[in-house]
């Protein structure tokens, strides 16, 4: 492994973090609560963006139009098995979410899932780390390189995963303080 590909790999940590960060409900709305829900229709699960437009109109409130009309009541079937607590207003052919505010107990429940999804983040750059360095390490033992490259390495690799911990600490700064707003 090259430094530039630890360097890809850790990239790819802390952007697979926010993803799953941005799937953690708020109190306000967005698509990304529900858009990858998986919804039992046409035989097979399908992720609900794949099904249908999804849509914020109001701070609160999720709109889900279905374009095929038929799977309106998959979609309302999937939201009351999912663990989103979210109870599905079909109005036409459209569903309605209406988010509840969330309890001060709820909220800190989300701030102790947070921080340890940033802490298996955290594990997942230390695991890239040693990677990196028993690649450099059996590098030296082939005689591709000297023993001054693993301190080089070492100091390197240091550099990246402290660049990739602020990031992570940056992205879960941000989450808190956006579920912690009433």
């Amino acid at each position: 492994m090259t430094l530039d590909e630890l360097k890809t790999k850790m990239k790819a940590a802390t952007s697979h973090l926010s993803d799953e960060l941005g799937k953690v409900r708020t109190g306000r709305a967005h698509p990304g609560i529900v858009e990858d829900l998986s919804v039992e229709a046409y035989g097979s699960p399908t992720p609900l963006k794949g099904l249908a437009s999804i849509s914020t109109p109001e701070p609160r409130q999720i709109l889900i139009s279905p374009w095929d009309k038929g799977v309106v009541k998959d979609i309302e079937k999937a939201i009351q098995k999912s663990d989103l607590g979210l109870s599905p207003t079909v109005v036409g052919t459209d569903i309605r979410l209406v988010l509840p505010d969330l309890t001060e107990e709820r909220r800190e429940e989300l701030v102790v899932m947070i921080q340890s999804k940033a802490e298996q983040a955290r594990v997942t750059l230390r695991n890239l780390r040693e990677d990196y360095l028993k690649a450099v390490k059996a590098n030296v033992e082939q005689g591709g390189a000297s023993e001054d490259d693993i301190a080089h390495a070492k100091k390197e690799a240091q550099v990246v995963i402290d660049e990739s911990n602020t990031e992570i600490d940056r992205i879960v700064e941000t989450k808190v303080e956006q579920i912690r707003t009433v």
